[in-house]
């Protein structure tokens, strides 16, 4: 059974409540999680992006620029 959370407007202080609480410890440990939901929302965001991308046919000469810039950059 799942709980639901409170609203938004009451769950920010409550939750900056227990961060001021917090051991440094544990303050570190929330810092990695705050850091791992940060990437996973990125790349969600991200990977929405780039699908948007390859559906409008942005990538579809990619290998060929690919190919194109390294023979100049080999060229110097």
């Amino acid at each position: 059974m799942e709980a639901t959370a409170p609203p938004p407007q009451k769950l920010r202080p409550e939750i900056l409540q227990r961060v001021e609480a917090m051991d440094d410890e544990s303050l570190i440990v929330l810092h990695h999680l705050l850091l791992r939901i940060e990437k996973d929302r990125l790349w969600r965001e991200l990977s929405t992006d780039v699908e948007a991308d390859r559906a409008s046919g942005k990538f579809d000469r990619l290998s060929e620029v690919i190919r194109e810039v390294r023979a100049e950059l080999r060229l110097g």
